[in-house]
């Protein structure tokens, strides 16, 4: 699991069969201080989430297959949960949530 930050969206006219009326969002990975860390990622959105939020990317293609019940499904990453809030608690600092 990722923590990641909604950055973008994609549209296409012609797509896999499988990603057929599937929301497809860009998620920008980051790191436990808040920052960007690593490739953005394109991920399946499963829980309706709204740009610029923080959300839980489960990436792993395995997983992304059952739960969208698709054994041939070529999807890697699924945007599985959307964070409220983040509260590292060895430090007490809030992760930047805006």
């Amino acid at each position: 699991m990722r923590i990641c930050r909604t950055v973008g969206s994609l549209h296409g006219t012609v797509k896999d069969q499988s990603f057929q009326n599937k929301k497809l969002l860009i998620v920008q990975p980051l790191d436990l201080e808040g920052q960007p860390a690593g490739d953005e990622l394109i991920a399946i959105d499963m829980v309706s989430a709204g740009p610029d939020e923080l959300v839980l990317v489960s990436k792993e293609g395995g997983g992304a297959r059952i739960a969208l019940d698709d054994p041939s499904c070529p999807a890697q990453c699924l945007i599985v949960g959307v964070i409220d809030d983040v509260n590292r608690s060895e430090d007490h600092r809030e992760y930047p949530t805006d």
